[in-house]
């Protein structure tokens, strides 16, 4: 089973990562490969919309994307920890989303699907880690466009672990049962079948 942690903070080491890394400890406890991809270095460039894709499913724009496509497609799971930045993502994960239009392009326009992940599953589970600021933030925009990143990465909507009150950035480390139920939900994805 091979899990890739996407962390999609442009802050390292706050609050989504430390949770990022809690659930990749669990799976890695389980048995897993375990990776982990910091976005917020990379030079991953927005879609520019110019449906170069349509004929390949392959974005014609040559920068990180590729790499990250490629641990992304190995993956079984995938765990996209980002924080709420005005209930949406933050700028370098959407367009890490964005550029999915090729994906998008393979599935609808070439009819192709994705090849399997490394367990050799056509499926993968998609989970996602988040931290907003407010006491209850508002999840639904994040989700709804996390969804659709799972789904050109033929990626069920698996689980989820959303916290508010989170500013601080120390915050998950502080909180009473953040890393734990992390480390858990990463234990059950590492080591439950697909």
């Amino acid at each position: 089973m091979r899990v890739l942690g996407i962390a999609g903070s442009p802050r390292r080491g706050g609050n989504t990562e430390t949770l990022l890394d809690g659930f990749l400890d669990g799976a890695r406890s389980a048995g897993a490969d375990v990776e982990k991809i910091a976005i917020a270095p990379l030079q991953i460039h927005g879609c520019t919309a110019c449906n170069g894709c349509w004929g390949d499913g392959e974005c014609v724009i040559e920068d990180d994307l590729q790499a990250v496509e490629a641990q992304l497609i190995a993956a079984d799971v995938i765990a996209l920890a980002a924080p709420l930045f005005f209930w949406g993502l933050p700028a370098q994960v959407k367009a890490l989303v964005d550029r999915g239009q090729a994906l998008w392009a393979r599935k609808f326009i070439l009819k192709a699907p994705l090849p399997p992940g490394a367990s050799g599953h056509p499926r993968r589970r998609g989970v996602f880690l988040s931290a907003g600021g407010e006491a209850q933030p508002d999840f639904a925009g994040a989700i709804k466009t996390v969804r659709g990143f799972f789904g050109v990465h033929a990626a069920d909507y698996w689980a989820e672990l959303l916290y508010g009150d989170m500013d601080d950035r120390d915050a998950a480390r502080r909180h009473p049962t953040a890393l734990q139920e992390a480390f858990a939900l990463g234990v059950e994805a590492g080591r439950a079948p697909i």
